[in-house]
């Protein structure tokens, strides 16, 4: 037990950014932005202009193919038929750009539509639908808890386990991880939206939704080879688009009354509507750190089109604020550095 404890701990530890609400502070106990920022870089490390969290990834383009399916239910330009311009980014979880990509079995799938009258839709996803816990007091609680120990350089499994005592909710989410086995690449993984949303038809209907992409190619669970090479992800996502284009179906989910809407760590039943909204297509790959398209984008998942709207989950609020925090610390540290430079030269 201790041992799982700890390995679920590693990898709550990576899961997001840190959270609090816009206005930098969460209430009653007065929990900033800075402060869960802070904790995030004690945990992993400061890694200077880099993502305080998802700092290994690799920048994608492509496009969004929509099916028309969706309209009736959503205004956003995005889901009428037609193709809309797509950046991504394919990352793992945490805030070391160095490390082994067998260290976490968590992938994500940040993207950013564009569609045609400027607005844009940015949402940012992970390869587990659930959230391992419902608010953001809650998640600073688990970073305080998985920070490693300066003696052996990993969380205290007795600390991860006081935690998942008195905050049962947990078990859903450990439950999850250890019966699905990471991927084997980017591109046969699916990956989740995990909070809900709204979408909003012309006429102001609201219909409560979480979404997913589900890829083409079949799932095959990481190898021991694989596991022992440190950038396996993004050299066979290199391979695999050198041969074309990626696809993956983007599948909306439509909550029915009652299902949670502000509860990341509760899914909805199986048996709730499914609507095939249309196929992600990636068709390149770019490095970050040659100027890829993506590395100046933050991913917020609460920049939305009309036609989508955000739910009264805490965490989304949360998650746009450490964003735009992350973002604001790497492009000053990406900047000064970029000073110093040329002063050198």
């Amino acid at each position: 037990m201790p041992c799982r404890l700890g390995a679920i701990g590693a990898v709550v530890l990576v899961l997001a950014g840190g959270f609090a609400y816009t206005g930098g502070w969460i209430a009653p106990h007065r929990l900033s932005t800075q402060t869960i920022i802070n904790q995030f870089q004690r945990n992993d490390g400061l890694h200077e202009g880099y993502r305080r969290n998802h700092a290994k990834g690799v920048c994608v383009e492509g496009y969004f193919e929509s099916t028309g399916a969706a309209a009736q239910w959503s205004k956003a330009g995005v889901f009428a038929q037609g193709r809309t311009p797509v950046i991504g980014r394919l990352a793992i979880p945490g805030g070391n750009p160095q490390a082994p990509d067998g260290s976490v079995p968590i992938r994500s799938f940040a993207l950013m539509f564009k569609q045609a009258d400027g607005q844009q839709w940015r949402t940012g996803m992970n390869s587990v639908p659930l959230f391992p816990v419902h608010t953001p007091e809650q998640f600073y609680q688990l970073l305080q808890a998985s920070q490693p120990d300066p003696a052996t350089h990993k969380p205290d499994p007795a600390k991860i386990k006081a935690f998942a005592e008195a905050n049962p909710a947990l078990g859903a989410f450990q439950g999850w991880v250890k019966g699905h086995a990471p991927s084997s690449s980017f591109a046969n993984a699916a990956y989740y939206s995990v909070n809900a949303f709204y979408l909003v038809d012309g006429a102001g209907k609201r219909q409560a939704v979480r979404w997913s992409v589900q890829p083409e190619l079949p799932y095959a669970p990481v190898s021991n080879a694989e596991k022992g090479e440190a950038s396996f992800l993004a050299a066979d996502l290199t391979q695999k688009l050198a041969a074309g284009p990626l696809r993956w179906r983007l599948m909306l989910t439509l909550g029915a009354p009652g299902d949670p809407t502000d509860d990341a760590t509760q899914a909805w039943p199986d048996d709730r509507q499914q609507v095939d909204a249309g196929t992600l297509v990636i068709e390149r790959a770019s490095s970050q750190a040659d100027g890829g398209v993506c590395r100046d984008v933050n991913f917020d998942p609460t920049v939305l089109p009309s036609g989508i709207a955000a739910s009264n989950d805490p965490l989304l609020a949360a998650r746009s604020a450490a964003y735009a925090l992350s973002y604001q610390r790497r492009t000053r540290e990406e900047a000064l550095d970029a000073h110093g430079q040329q002063a050198s030269r």
